[in-house]
C-alpha cells in the first residue's frame, strides 16, 4: 500500500499531464526587437502582469516566428501575444491607452473598445498542440 500512494504522488513528477504547445506568430512585420508570450490559467487578472502563468520571450523574426511553451499541465489557458519593436520589454500604448505596437491573442481579436476576454481567448491543452496567432 505505500508504494502504491509512493507512486501515485510520484506520478505528477514523472512528466504526465506536461504539455508542449508550439505557438506560430504571423505578421511579424519586422526582425527588429523581441515576441513576448504571456499564458494565463484563470480568468480574474487576465491581461494583468502580476497575473501570468507562464511568460516566454524570443528573437522577432519578419513573417513568422515561433516560439514553444514546456511543461504546460493540462488545462484551459489564454494566451497574450505582442512584438516589442523597440525592445524595450514594455508594451507601448498612446495616451488612451491603445497599444501602438502589435499585439496577438489566442482564438480572440481586439475589439473595438478593447481586448477581448480570458472566455474568448481560452484554449484546453491535455497533450502537445500548435497553434497559430496573428499580430
Amino acid at each position: 500500500m505505500k508504494k502504491l500512494l509512493l507512486f501515485v504522488f510520484l506520478l505528477p513528477l514523472l512528466g504526465f499531464g506536461q504539455n508542449l504547445l508550439t505557438v506560430e506568430i504571423q505578421g511579424v512585420r519586422t526582425s527588429s526587437g523581441n515576441i513576448s508570450i504571456a499564458v494565463y490559467n484563470k480568468e480574474n487578472g487576465f491581461l494583468k502582469f502580476e497575473s501570468v502563468f507562464m511568460s516566454d520571450t524570443t528573437n522577432a523574426t519578419a513573417g513568422i516566428t515561433e516560439l514553444m511553451i514546456r511543461d504546460l499541465p493540462d488545462g484551459e489557458y489564454a494566451l497574450a501575444v505582442f512584438h516589442d519593436e523597440n525592445s524595450n520589454n514594455v508594451l507601448d500604448t498612446n495616451w488612451l491607452g491603445i497599444p501602438k505596437e502589435p499585439i496577438g491573442f489566442s482564438k480572440g481579436h481586439m475589439k473595438t473598445f478593447g481586448p477581448p476576454s480570458f472566455r474568448e481567448c481560452a484554449i484546453k491543452i491535455n497533450s502537445d498542440q500548435a497553434i497559430k496567432i496573428s499580430l
